[in-house]
């Protein structure tokens, strides 16, 4: 079938709006029409190969859509259902088998490779290969064949035009303050970082009951629109002395927990020296590929602070999507505070926007 796709034609260039053919489901593939999808730092990142998918592509991994059409072997997903999607996972190896898909032995292969596991691709113009399955499922598009495992389904009434993001960056934030570094009621958080992920990290800080919850980050409008979604505290790391102002806050104990969103070493650094005794420090922002960053273990050995990095919020898209659902019919995880809607033509105006800061989650509507 015919469909229209925003196309990454090659390194660093902008998103071209063409017409493609799209295949049919293979057996374990769902088909959906899009209705609207989150722009995520990650295809950024794709489409200038930080890290590599083949090109030409088309990128996407916060889709929200309707159920066409499913493939025979297809169970759990009916024609109709409203659906959010998530990454894919292959469900065979021991980190699936042990319920943490995000840490997939064959992730690459199943999210970054541009085809599926057979080799093909599910995209091509005029029968040249355009990459597809990113992360699945290739979400820039009015329609995809996603993998099943890449399928959430949602309530009928659920607001697909707003839904889209919880499939990574949202979910990456929340679920690494609830399901990695498992922040409890009275704890004290700092978050590096207040873009869609952070900003989400904040909202789960808030909503499992973190009593200081610090957002540290250069924007000052990014900062004061914290305080509207759970931050109990600001810092402005490029004008205010960082440590002198946490010290301020939390005293000589540090804090609790740090998560850095930036993926920026000397940031990384900043949260380790950020955490007091027992402290956890979580990183889910993408650093380049051989990025280091040191940490003194000398003095901080008395602390016993542990470092963990973080993908997709160790989170089960299936179990943990709907949970977040709940979350935000609860008014605890107001994600409409965060997001700007723009229609598939302005895809570049929106990765603009959100390179810029002046939009924290675009997303793009079909």
């Amino acid at each position: 079938m015919e469909i229209t796709a925003a196309v990454t034609p090659g390194k660093g260039a902008p998103f071209e709006i063409k017409t493609l053919q799209l295949d049919d489901p293979r057996p374990d593939e769902v088909q959906v029409k899009l209705t609207a999808t989150g722009v995520c730092h990650t295809d950024a990142i794709v489409r200038d190969q930080v890290y590599p998918t083949p090109l030409p592509a088309v990128l996407g991994h916060e889709g929200a859509g309707i159920v066409e059409a499913i493939g025979e072997a297809v169970t759990t997903i009916k024609p109709g259902d409203r659906v959010v999607l998530g990454f894919n996972s292959c469900g065979e190896c021991t980190q699936c088998l042990h319920g943490r898909p995000a840490y997939c032995k064959n992730f690459y292969d199943h999210n970054f490779s541009g085809v599926r596991i057979d080799g093909t691709t599910a995209l091509s113009d005029n029968g040249t290969q355009v990459s597809s399955h990113f992360f699945g499922q290739s979400s820039f598009a009015s329609h995809a064949n996603v993998s099943v495992r890449s399928v959430v389904k949602v309530d009928d009434d659920a607001p697909l035009d707003l839904l889209g993001p919880l499939g990574c960056g949202l979910m990456t934030g929340a679920g690494s303050i609830i399901n990695a570094l498992k922040v409890g009621a009275g704890e004290t958080v700092a978050i590096f970082g207040t873009g869609a992920v952070g900003s989400s990290a904040i909202m789960a800080a808030a909503a499992v009951g973190a009593t200081t919850i610090i957002a540290i980050d250069l924007v000052d409008s990014r900062l004061e629109a914290a305080k509207d979604y759970g931050a109990t505290d600001t810092i402005n790391s490029g004008s205010e002395d960082l440590g002198k102002r946490l010290h301020e806050i939390v005293g000589d104990d540090g804090v609790n927990v740090a998560l850095d969103t930036t993926g920026i070493t000397a940031v990384t650094r900043q949260a380790a020296d950020a955490v007091g005794i027992n402290g956890r420090v979580g990183l889910v922002g993408a650093p380049n590929l051989g990025d280091e960053v040191s940490f003194e273990v000398g003095a901080s050995l008395l602390k016993g602070w542990s470092f963990q990095t973080i993908i997709e919020g160790d989170a089960v898209p299936q179990e943990f999507i709907p949970k977040l659902v709940r979350l935000w019919r609860q008014g605890k995880f107001p994600i409409e505070k965060l997001t700007q809607t723009y229609p598939l033509a302005d895809i570049n105006q929106a990765f603009e926007d959100s390179a810029s800061g002046k939009t924290i989650k675009p997303i793009v509507t079909f």
